[in-house]
């Protein structure tokens, strides 16, 4: 492109300088005509945002000149749908992999602002939950990272997930406002605005000897509109794009009904509208709360793939190349409805038949598994979804019968097999199925580890597996070493880049030369003051935070994740009570001193879980108040987990939590940020677990408990918990202190339904592993009281996680399943 005096020149930006001085010249600018203000009067804030604004320039500049390429040379692009992205703060993120970290200090410093404190200003992006939306984070700057041309889609929440607080020890969920002052790091594309669709009718068109069309007509309609997010890789290489979805309504005023005089009912399309993107995940014990998820899911998968079709079509491409060209990937099942968009979009608004249509789409998605519980395979109630999205029903049955026959005549399916296949479940009220959509509509798809991936054909997939038996492969999750290792634990990052060089940096493969320094003195005692360090900005923060004095020299026994009975957190603070009854039953013995540290968000509607929240404070106000303890064991709930309280948890970290029922955790990937940053792992073979015994050595992770074999062989043979629970002392007694109202002497019937579950069935097998995790956890303190064998093994953990890097994992999704 040129002007028209030929000078193509002017359309270049120049390079620009990033050296101290120029920055600072930069962010003085900024402040003055972005912001308005004087540097005289300048708020924190407002020094955070002229900070933000001067390096996104050096973003933009980077972001265009990587689209330029990926448009001028047709490349595959991969399309990421995800309805999390919880990609946490930027700033530090951006600034390090622009490799101006020390530019921006210097800088910032000069004009009498300090980067750190600034830089704790910047608002959390609540827009995951966890695991699933912090992958999706991972993932974003791999691909950027890698040189892979990406878009992420998903959802631009108002409010996100909610901000958590305590009372008495309960959690109170209140919104996380995290746009309120606006975000610097988005751009508003109002020429990417799409019109969705709810409700209506479907009609047929067509004569005797013409095709029959069909014309959806929806009864409501909304805006979509896209909000960019630049996205930059390791040495700002590349720099993708994140594309959320916002919802405006077609006319947001009723002037009638306002000029009326029915001020609030004027803006109820306004209000429906915005609704859709509120909150994260909105309770659906319901019906309208089912319907407002079903509606979210569908307004940002309608966005995104004809925002998807536009940019190919808009290249000259054709529909037919659609799979050459485009690659998309279902981050689990909440965007498997596109499977069925894609369809409607291709028959009905570009006249291909459905055979043309059905194969272009297969071939052009796929689809990650993130979970074998069948609750997290989302199905929705039949009249729900036909009311909400009648022409996608009818695709539905039409693909339906497309398998289902193809698999009576080809495979000679069996009636019981051909209702594990079908989209359609007919036990008790009929629901659509989506993982199976997502499964039928795409070409690949994947497990997150070994295990879970074997686990998904012999159990959620075991007949959609036999039916497409090439289909089922195995990708297992990493995380982005930029931000779980370089930004969180700068220290570290110093003492490995001192002792084997910087190369680690570009290729975290290349720590393993660092395992020889595991044997020595000089190094594990550097390794244990950073840990140390670490440990104290914890200790600061809990102190700040809650009030609560823990001491760094402790062993800091850790587990943040999602609040979740299969995740097993009350096999922890059941273990914490029987600990507590040990050390005051005997005070004579040589006792490790522990903090253990539990962080995470339970669903609101999740009863079970909330209530393990506060037997966790309830236990921990017990302990931590009682004198007979020493000082010895203290434990701690820390409230609001997210991005940013988990990068100063997780170098903090001695020991890690990752204990999940076997078979349950699909992979995990806080296992692989502790161990990066030097932690050992007590955890089940579950997950990514296994992968990890294999490349840190099974002498180096501490293992219990039963594998996904014995769980699955114990559920089916009739386990006895009552009977586990009685040959157990030490079990026996913390159950019985907490049924008798030890911990919860104003309500001493508060746990009996937690209690009374590991009696009658134990689904998650906390009793019958209680003796092996307690028994895992006396090894682990034996370890600790020799400083080098502890130290050893976790310098062998951080040497030895490098495959575990999200950059391995998107390599081979590209070149197995995206060929980008």
């Amino acid at each position: 492109m040129t002007k028209p005096n030929g000078n193509a020149d002017l359309l270049q930006p120049k390079p620009r300088i990033s050296s101290p001085d120029v920055l600072a010249a930069e962010i003085i600018e900024h402040l003055t005509y972005g912001i308005g203000k004087d540097a005289k009067v300048a708020t924190p804030h407002d020094w955070l945002t002229a900070t933000i604004l001067a390096i996104r320039g050096r973003i933009i500049d980077k972001w265009m000149e990587s689209t330029r390429e990926t448009y001028r040379t047709n490349r595959k692009r991969v399309y990421y749908l995800s309805l999390e992205f919880l990609i946490g703060r930027l700033m530090r993120d951006a600034v390090s992999n622009l490799g101006l970290m020390d530019e921006v200090r210097q800088a910032l410093t000069s004009l009498g602002v300090d980067l750190d404190v600034i830089a704790e200003l910047e608002p959390d992006a609540a827009l995951g939950n966890g695991g699933l939306g912090r992958l999706a984070a991972c993932f974003m700057e791999s691909m950027a990272t890698v040189g892979i041309p990406a878009y992420g889609y998903g959802i631009r929440y108002v409010h996100g997930l909610f901000r958590q607080q305590m009372a008495d020890g309960w959690q109170v969920e209140l919104p996380e406002t995290w746009l309120a002052h606006g975000n610097p790091w988005e751009f508003e594309r109002r020429e990417s605005s799409y019109e969705i669709g709810f409700g209506g009718a479907v009609e047929t068109n067509g004569g005797p000897d013409e095709p029959r069309r069909y014309v959806w007509k929806p009864a409501e309609r909304v805006i979509a509109t896209g909000y960019d997010t630049p996205v930059v890789g390791w040495r700002g290489a590349r720099v993708n794009t994140l594309r959320l979805w916002s919802a405006q309504p077609i006319d947001p005023i009723l002037l009638d009904a306002f000029n009326a005089g029915d001020h609030i009912g004027a803006l109820r399309e306004s209000n429906k509208a915005e609704t859709l993107t509120r909150v994260l995940y909105p309770a659906d014990a319901t019906p309208a709360g089912q319907e407002l998820r079903l509606r979210q899911e569908y307004f940002f998968c309608s966005a995104s793939l004809q925002d998807i079709l536009r940019r190919h079509l808009q290249q000259g491409n054709s529909l037919a190349s659609l799979p050459d060209k485009v690659a998309i990937q279902l981050n689990d099942t909440h965007p498997a409805v596109s499977v069925a968009e894609l369809m409607r979009l291709l028959c009905d608004m570009h006249g291909l038949d459905f055979d043309q249509a059905w194969d272009i789409t297969w071939r052009t998605f796929s689809y990650t598994n993130h979970t074998l519980l069948p609750e997290a395979l989302e199905s929705w109630p039949v009249p729900l979804f036909e009311r909400l999205l009648p022409r996608h029903m009818q695709l539905v049955y039409e693909i339906n019968a497309k398998v289902l026959l193809d698999a009576r005549r080809s495979r000679h399916f069996g009636d019981q097999e051909i209702a594990h296949i079908s989209l359609i479940e007919e036990s008790g009220s009929r629901r659509v199925r989506m993982g199976n959509l997502a499964f039928m509509g795409s070409h690949s798809v994947n497990g997150v580890s070994s295990l879970h991936t074997e686990l998904m054909k012999q159990t959620v997939f075991a007949d959609l597996h036999k039916l497409y038996p090439d289909r089922i492969n195995n990708k297992t999750n990493g995380i982005t070493p930029r931000r779980w290792l370089m930004q969180c634990n700068p220290g570290l990052t110093g003492l490995i880049t001192e002792a084997i060089g910087p190369d680690f940096k570009d290729d975290v493969e290349k720590l393993r030369p660092l395992d020889a320094f595991a044997d020595d003195t000089a190094f594990r005692e550097k390794f244990a003051a950073i840990k140390r360090a670490n440990k104290e900005r914890l200790s600061n923060l809990v102190l700040s935070r809650m009030g609560v004095r823990i001491d760094p020299s402790a062993l800091f026994d850790i587990q943040i994740k999602r609040i979740h009975e299969y995740k097993r957190q009350l096999l922890n603070i059941i273990e914490a009570i029987s600990l507590y009854d040990q050390i005051r039953s005997h005070p004579e013995r040589d006792w490790v001193p522990r903090v253990k540290l539990l962080a995470g968000k339970a669903a609101p509607s999740y009863h079970n879980a909330k209530l393990i929240i506060k037997l966790a404070n309830d236990v921990a106000r017990v302990i931590n108040n009682d004198p007979s303890v020493r000082g010895l064991l203290k434990v701690v709930f820390i409230p609001n987990y997210n991005v940013s309280l988990a990068e100063i948890m997780v170098p903090a970290a001695d020991l890690s939590e990752q204990i999940s029922t076997a078979g349950m955790e699909a992979s995990g990937t806080g296992n692989m940020k502790f161990a990066l940053n030097g932690a050992l792992t007590i955890g089940t073979l579950d997950g990514a677990n296994v992968e990890m015994r294999e490349h840190v050595g099974e002498e180096n992770i501490v293992i219990f408990g039963m594998t996904a074999d014995e769980v699955a062989a114990a559920r089916s043979d009739g386990h006895n918990p009552r009977a586990i629970i009685e040959s157990s002392p030490e079990l026996a007694q913390a159950l019985s202190a907490i049924s008798a109202g030890v911990f919860s002497p104003d309500d001493r019937d508060r746990f009996s339904g937690l209690v009374d579950g590991l009696h009658q069935h134990d689904w998650f097998m906390v009793a019958a592993d209680f003796d092996a995790y307690a028994k895992a956890q006396r090894q682990v303190d034996a370890i600790w009281t020799d400083p080098s064998a502890w130290y050893a093994k976790t310098i062998r953990n951080t040497a030895r996680m490098g495959w575990f890097s999200s950059d391995r994992t998107i390599r081979e999704y590209t070149a197995d399943i995206w060929r980008a």
